[in-house]
């Protein structure tokens, strides 16, 4: 290919002609999927060159071609929009409250509208707590929590001269800062738990876990029969409590033919936690919207309310209680700070004052 038939090929994305023009197809239907009749958007037009390009690139390195005629082509003319994260799927705090004191509720087998949760209903009411609790107030994505591991949860001492990590078994880890200074003696200060985890792209980063959420993994996990603060213990933070019986789930858990275990060790799949998390929320959600303790516009939000709607939760929650922001983006492991900053919806407002502000006395 030459720059020429690239730049070719560039037109006809915008415009292809007739013969490669035809009715939508299904991914599903087998039949070949044409243009559709107004073409490509500006963004697929510029994601198609640059996934070719990358091919040729490929191909020029391994020396099957001489040269990349794509890096002589500028990508298609799009507009950069404003970074727009769902912000809008978290939770209130009253709504954060509220759900919080439902699942306390159920998981300490309380009567609600005239019924007991049973003891097997509450330890499916615990498990759930754990995982929301530890997305809400972690803010770490499902994969994440699905994945969680217990001998990378560790207890981390904020000291003044920066946090010590403690681990399971009790020796201390300091800071280097304070190990480069045996001098002065740590001043113990307030003691939070802080999770090790590998989110996209394979980084590590290290959220700070609640008092809450330990406490109520420590409840799932004696539903598990396993003790959390056994020293050494390498497990999932949540594992499911009764496995089903199909052949894949068995042969994942190792379980009996009866589909139940004692102690399971393998983790949920992302998926499945996010169902359990869905269908705890929808649950709250009907039994509130019954006892008219819930509008049908909050009902709807929980409805709504998904796994990673929690993210968002924490997010919101954080910068609400000035949280800086550089730390919020690292708790959420975010590539970009920008993304994080939409979390700040105070900037926004303060542009639109400042602006007020400016018209009026432009007004005189």
């Amino acid at each position: 290919m030459t720059v020429e038939d690239c730049e070719a090929y560039k037109d006809f994305l915008e415009s292809p002609t007739p013969t490669f023009v035809g009715p939508k197809r299904s991914r599903t239907s087998g039949r070949w999927r044409p243009f559709a009749v107004d073409g490509l958007s500006a963004d697929s037009q510029a994601y198609a060159v640059r996934a070719i390009r990358a091919a040729f690139a490929w191909l020029t390195t391994v020396r099957y071609l001489a040269g990349n005629p794509w890096s002589a082509v500028t990508d298609p003319a799009t507009i950069t929009r404003e970074v727009e994260v769902q912000v809008e799927r978290a939770l209130s705090a009253d709504l954060w409250t509220t759900l919080r004191a439902e699942l306390d509720a159920r998981c300490d087998g309380e009567e609600l509208g005239g019924l007991t949760p049973s003891e097997e209903e509450a330890r499916q009411w615990r498990t759930a707590r754990a995982a929301i609790l530890l997305m809400g107030d972690s803010g770490v994505r499902r994969d994440e929590a699905a994945h969680a591991r217990r001998e990378n949860l560790d207890v981390a001492v904020v000291t003044s001269g920066g946090p010590a990590k403690t681990s399971a078994k009790g020796a201390t880890q300091s800071s280097p800062k304070a190990a480069a200074s045996d001098a002065a003696p740590i001043k113990t200060g307030v003691t939070v738990w802080a999770l090790t985890i590998v989110g996209k792209r394979r980084k590590q980063r290290t959220v700070p876990v609640s008092a809450a959420t330990v406490a109520a993994l420590r409840a799932h996990w004696t539903d598990r029969d396993k003790d959390f603060d056994m020293p050494l213990v390498e497990a999932p933070l949540i594992a499911p409590l009764v496995i089903n019986g199909t052949e894949a789930s068995l042969a994942k858990h190792d379980g009996g033919t009866d589909g139940k275990r004692e102690a399971p060790h393998q983790p949920y799949a992302p998926d499945a936690l996010a169902r359990l998390v869905r269908e705890a929320v929808r649950r709250i959600a009907g039994d509130l919207l019954r006892e008219g303790a819930l509008s049908y516009d909050a009902h709807a939000k929980l409805l709504a309310t998904s796994a990673h709607a929690f993210r968002h939760t924490f997010g919101t929650r954080a910068v609400a209680h000035d949280m800086p922001i550089d730390v919020v983006q690292r708790i959420l492991g975010h590539a970009s700070l920008q993304t994080t900053s939409i979390y700040v919806h105070a900037e926004r407002q303060r542009m639109l004052d400042a602006a007020a502000h400016y018209y009026s006395e432009d007004d005189g």
